[in-house]
């Protein structure tokens, strides 16, 4: 295994599932990494499926709430982030795509440096693909206003923490927030 793949392996394995769906997502995952060292995005919009991406949920840990993008291409309303570029470590690409996307420095308090989650998911559209995600959260200020990258979101808002009270997103998005109250409490 190339180092690469091998430093993402150990991030993965370092994650402590929040439930049965997650375990599988955290095998299935670990089992891609260990049968490929080919796991960047090579070709837009999606060659080879799977690839690895960064989110960089932003989030109020007072105000108890998260920042969502509606993104122009999925028509979801996504925390930022982005494919992980060759070489390149998923928690800089997930500081890469807080400058790119929000303009911000982002700062990895909240719960630490570390992706919460991990989820496998199929994109939605005519380029539908597998992408392998890494959920690191920042620190945001609900009372601010963010300037996002028009090129990827019509506009954004602020969210409750409530899994059942958000709009339609990322699927695994409900089970983030359910791990992310658990991790705030």
């Amino acid at each position: 295994m190339e180092p690469a793949t091998a430093a993402v392996a150990e991030i993965v394995c370092g994650i402590a599932p929040l439930d049965a769906s997650e375990q599988n997502h955290i095998d299935h995952t670990l089992a891609w990494l260990a049968s490929t060292d080919d796991i960047y995005r090579r070709i837009k919009p999606s060659t080879p499926s799977p690839h690895l991406v960064s989110y960089i949920a932003l989030v109020d840990p007072e105000q108890r709430g998260i920042y969502l993008g509606l993104h122009r291409k999925s028509g979801l309303h996504l925390p930022m982030g982005g494919h992980v570029e060759p070489g390149e470590h998923p928690r800089t690409t997930a500081l890469r795509e807080a400058a790119e996307e929000l303009g911000i420095t982002a700062e990895l308090t909240v719960i630490g440096d570390r992706p919460l989650m991990v989820t496998s998911t199929m994109t939605v559209g005519d380029d539908s693909h597998e992408d392998m995600s890494l959920w690191y959260v920042a620190r945001g200020d609900r009372t601010r206003k963010y300037r996002l990258d028009p090129d990827e979101f019509d506009h954004g808002r602020w969210w409750d923490l409530d899994p059942y009270g958000i709009p339609e997103s990322d699927p695994h998005l409900p089970r983030f927030l359910t791990k992310l109250q658990a991790a705030l409490a």
